[in-house]
């Protein structure tokens, strides 16, 4: 090559002689394999040598050898929604660090959408997903079984599993709503009002709310249980209709932050304080739950959390390493005492 004319590329084979160590421990490192246990000293030889190199892996040859695209494909309801960035972070950390790609859809919660998403995976080609399905069930997921593409799906319960391997990841909804509500119940508030969605992870939590009211003999009264959508203006829409039931309601108990936002945005517009003359808690524990005034006491799901753990789950199943059958894995969650409630 003459000096100044462009500068060859260099390979896999140029890392390893570089770093004293084979091709297949070059790809160990690159995949970050959890099959094969690298030295420490070996892994920063072949990084070093990276770097010196200016390697950069070819992914399309990579797909060729292995028969992978090395993409997880990533479907959640509703983008806007501060719930989601932070699961789909938690996904991402663990998929870089296993050297994919990650492509994400939004299905809005709408039936033909997830649809729509699921046709475009089958025909996009990935390794995997990961799914908030709030219309699609096992059957309709089984297309991307068929074609050994593994699927985790984030669930508000645990969800019978069977033959399939299909993995669900889950906080229990149910229990985090009553012990939200059975929280309300201690601090001494008598008329609990609710603020959910239907379909989707509203309705456990309903159930959870019911739970904790009949645990104390209370029973849910006409227009206690207000439905809209999962939104700021789905909760000043509700809690508008909450307003309005003699006697009025002394706490709320919302689905989720975005509803529960709402509901103390409508409180102002009525010249009511929060939680001076009701009170109101959320459901997820958003980012922007510090920033409102007052700040919400909420249910936090470990949002990142909830994220890699899904993604690891996926990558035992990409990397053979689970069960021929489906899993159920609960994670934990807990009530964020704030200033609303």
């Amino acid at each position: 090559m003459e000096e100044g004319g462009p500068r060859r590329r260099a390979t896999q084979a140029d890392v390893a002689r570089a770093a004293g160590v084979s091709q297949a421990m070059v790809s160990y490192v690159l995949t970050q394999s959890r099959q094969v246990t690298v030295p420490d000293e070996t892994r920063q030889r072949v990084l070093d040598a990276i770097q010196k190199l200016g390697y950069v892996p070819n992914r399309a040859a990579r797909s060729l050898r292995t028969s992978k695209t090395f993409t997880i494909g990533c479907v959640i309801p509703d983008i806007a929604n501060p719930f989601y960035p932070a699961f789909v972070r938690g996904i991402q950390d663990v998929v870089d660090r296993n050297g994919y790609d990650l492509v994400m859809y939004n299905s809005d919660g709408l039936a033909e959408r997830e649809k729509k998403a699921v046709r475009a995976l089958l025909q996009g080609r990935v390794d995997g997903v990961i799914g908030v399905f709030f219309h699609s069930n096992a059957r309709d997921l089984a297309l991307l079984l068929e074609q050994q593409i593994p699927v985790v799906r984030l669930e508000a319960t645990a969800k019978a599993t069977g033959a399939l391997p299909l993995d669900n990841i889950y906080v229990d909804n149910i229990a985090a709503a009553r012990h939200a509500v059975l929280y309300l119940i201690r601090c001494g508030y008598q008329r609990i009002a609710m603020l959910t969605n239907q379909p989707g992870p509203g309705q456990p939590r309903v159930v959870g709310y019911r739970a904790a009211l009949a645990e104390h003999g209370r029973r849910v009264r006409e227009g206690d249980v207000q439905i809209g959508a999962f939104t700021v203006e789905g909760g000043m829409a509700g809690m508008q209709q909450l307003l309005q039931l003699t006697p009025r309601p002394d706490a709320v108990f919302a689905a989720n932050d975005l509803m529960a936002i709402g509901a103390m945005v409508a409180c102002k517009a009525n010249g009511l304080r929060v939680p001076t003359d009701l009170a109101v808690m959320g459901f997820d524990d958003i980012p922007t739950d510090q920033i409102v005034s007052p700040a919400l006491t909420t249910v936090s799901q470990f949002q990142n959390k909830l994220g890699g753990r899904s993604a690891e789950l996926l990558f035992d199943r990409i990397e053979g390493s689970a069960p021929a059958w489906g899993r159920n894995v609960e994670m934990p969650f807990a009530i964020v005492v704030r200033e609303s409630a």
